[in-house]
């Protein structure tokens, strides 16, 4: 199969398993908005982002290493056994140790909600290490199957618990766990996981080589993790658990851009690492660097034009200050897209440490000006850190890249699009201050169906091939 066709492919399949959560989670939404106090919703969300950092510090980013090391030895069965049975034996020990910590840290909450905030950690982490092991093996199909089934567990059991039971935020927190619970028992079986477990298979110096590759990741997520979660923190500090509420609303739908480009970067990077040893890489990732940013872009448009309406039907509750933040919140994940793409091509070429220096210093940037601004601008100062921030990593990042291999960037193709964006979220204020009128929605809508036609009708055209090339049976 193609390069291209490969990366279409895996894209195409890995799409499901960040859609599905997507519309879940909107369904989901108005029972949480509605069910939940402002401070349940603003304590579920760093719960939630704490579940980000319980992978990377509990496994010390080992999980990575399954991607990257399996997809090497495809062929050889007895490393694939020594690599799953060192990182399933490491993951198990230090995750029990790491949430012994969180149990006591939490000593100020009910025992019931540290209990069930903790089997949630385990559980997540343990499926999100089988995800891994299921894309280095190349089992993409069961990597998406699996977040689709904790996906609609979670919808069954929020609907279950906190809409029919009305067990508030401790059934948010059950319903959690519950779908990572069952996600880790679809894949242990589906790929039939204890077919590689054994302990004469734990291999010290398979298990030190993965590490020496992911200790240098751990930065990278921590500093991800505290770009996320330090604004989150410093609107609490200073506004209150409300607040973060507010923000926590504001993030929702621009997320979905980050959603939108995970699922590319997640085919990225197993192509990215395939390719890394061919003559004409760097004209390959050219090519496809140009190719996301005019997905991106599009995406980005049309989602911009429909955001008001999705907001009138996914948020309730006084929460219109959330509005006023999005389109800032929409470029801040534009660029983190971009910077995103660019980390693959570190992770195809090993170079760990400079994903973790460059989101380092971006973290930095993120903290230094959320605290600096949050007193005077308020809210807009979280959202405004985090723009910065991603700016300098893409800027960063695409400078830094050139060390290692070539990527031409297109600037005259580049900036007329950002503008035409910009326009769309002046259009998106405008809309809600002044008129709130239909027709400039209408004026977004075709201003961002022009973009996405426009940016990307090659894409468009190899994803159409490749699908009537394969309903055919060729």
């Amino acid at each position: 199969m193609k390069r291209g066709e490969s990366l279409a492919k895996n894209t195409l399949i890995l799409s499901l398993g960040t859609i599905i959560p997507k519309i879940t989670s909107f369904i989901t939404l108005p029972i949480i908005t509605l069910y939940l106090t402002k401070n349940e919703i603003g304590f579920n969300e760093l719960i939630m982002m704490f579940s980000i950092l319980m992978l990377p510090v509990a496994t010390l980013q080992i999980q990575t290493a399954a991607f990257r090391f399996l997809i090497d030895v495809r062929d050889d069965e007895e490393e694939i056994k020594k690599i799953i049975s060192s990182i399933i034996a490491f993951t198990f020990i230090t995750s029990l140790i790491a949430l012994v910590v969180v149990f006591l840290c939490l000593y100020k909450e009910d025992i019931y909600l540290r209990f069930l905030i903790c089997l949630y950690y385990l559980a997540d982490i343990f499926a999100n290490t089988l995800r891994q092991i299921c894309r280095g093996l190349g089992k993409n199909g069961e990597y998406s199957k699996s977040i689709i089934v904790s996906s609609f567990s979670t919808l069954v059991f929020i609907i279950a618990l906190v809409f029919i039971l009305s067990w508030g935020l401790i059934g948010v927190v059950a319903s959690s766990f519950l779908s990572s619970f069952i996600a880790f028992i679809y894949l242990f079986f589906k790929i039939k996981l204890y077919r590689f477990l054994s302990m004469s298979f734990f291999n010290k110096e398979i298990l030190k080589k993965m590490l020496s590759y992911t200790i240098p990741l751990i930065p990278n997520s921590i500093s991800g993790w505290l770009m996320r979660l330090a604004d989150r923190l410093v609107v609490t500090v200073f506004m209150g658990v409300s607040a973060n509420a507010v923000y926590s609303l504001a993030c929702k739908i621009p997320n979905l851009i980050d959603n939108l480009q995970n699922t590319f970067v997640l085919a990225w990077q197993e192509n990215a690492s395939i390719v890394s040893k061919d003559s004409d890489a760097g004209e390959y990732y050219t090519r496809v660097f140009h190719m996301l940013f005019n997905l991106i872009t599009g995406s980005l448009g049309l989602l911009i034009a429909i955001s008001p309406v999705l907001f009138k039907l996914l948020i309730k509750g006084d929460y219109e200050e959330a509005y006023f933040q999005m389109p800032i919140l929409f470029m801040a994940m534009f660029f983190l897209s971009l910077s995103t793409f660019l980390g693959g091509i570190y992770l195809a070429f090993k170079k760990t440490k400079s994903i973790g220096l460059t989101t380092t210093v971006a973290a930095v940037i993120n903290l230094v000006f959320d605290i600096s601004l949050i007193r005077y601008l308020g809210l807009y100062a979280a959202s405004i850190s985090t723009m910065l921030a991603y700016i300098f990593l893409f800027l960063f990042r695409i400078i830094d890249i050139q060390k290692i291999i070539r990527i031409r960037v297109k600037i005259s193709h580049m900036i007329p699009i950002i503008i035409i964006l910009l326009i769309e979220c002046g259009i998106f204020y405008l809309d809600k201050i002044y008129l709130d009128t239909v027709y400039l929605k209408l004026v977004n809508c075709l201003i961002a169906v022009a973009l996405f036609l426009g940016t990307n009708w090659e894409f468009i055209r190899m994803l159409l091939r490749w699908w009537f090339k394969n309903a055919k049976g060729e």
